[in-house]
């Protein structure tokens, strides 16, 4: 098995997801597509946060090129013994992958804080507030209560379905970096990869 090859690919499975994060993230300032909402303040405090930005998205990238590196890391013999810097390379990718789990986390926790409080949004007394603050969560799941929102149109269906892709892209992304942790500590005590003819080769 070849470890660095799972790095890789984790690597860049993690490069899609935090793409993807970002934009999620920035869809959140321009409910149904408008700008006015952003620029007059009237959106939910957690937006403000930018976990899919800096959480999933710009947090997430330095791990995962990290990992893309690591098959194409020579740096073998060091120490005097034959495949030392590969083994050095995975045991540092874990280091790599605690940033990736404290990114992940924090975008998987203001994601979960911004479902479970709801949208900034105008009720119908004319009133800006969070109309869903009091219920828990519990709004989730009464969905004939989502009209009690009259502006931004459409903004429970908005943020709920944004703040889930963020809650569930970030989810991947930490059990990814929790893979590569395991991954990166076999690979720094079995070597690169655990077939001894590439370990030759290298």
């Amino acid at each position: 098995m070849c470890y660095g090859k799972c790095a890789r690919c984790i690597g860049h499975s993690l490069v899609g997801l935090a793409v993807l994060c970002i934009a999620a993230n920035i869809l959140l300032y321009f409910p149904n597509g408008e700008t006015r909402y952003a620029s007059e303040n009237h959106l939910s405090r957690f937006v403000w946060f930018f976990s899919g930005i800096a959480g999933g998205g710009l947090l997430m990238l330095l791990p995962a090129f990290v990992f893309i590196g690591l098959e194409q890391d020579d740096c073998c013999g060091c120490c005097g013994h034959e495949n030392c810097g590969k083994r050095c390379a995975m045991l540092s990718s874990v280091l790599a992958s605690l940033i990736g789990i404290a990114g992940s986390g924090y975008c998987v926790i203001v994601a979960a804080l911004g479902l479970a409080e709801g949208p900034l949004c105008l009720n119908s007394f004319g009133q800006w507030n969070y109309t869903f603050a009091s219920t828990e969560g519990q709004y989730l799941l009464d969905t004939s209560t989502w009209s009690q929102c009259s502006e931004p149109r459409h903004v429970v269906e908005w943020n709920v379905s944004l703040f889930s892709i963020l809650l569930a892209l970030g989810g991947i992304e930490f059990i990814l970096c929790l893979i590569q942790v395991i991954n990166g500590v076999l690979g720094g005590i079995c070597g690169y990869c655990c077939s001894r003819q590439q370990q030759y080769d290298c």
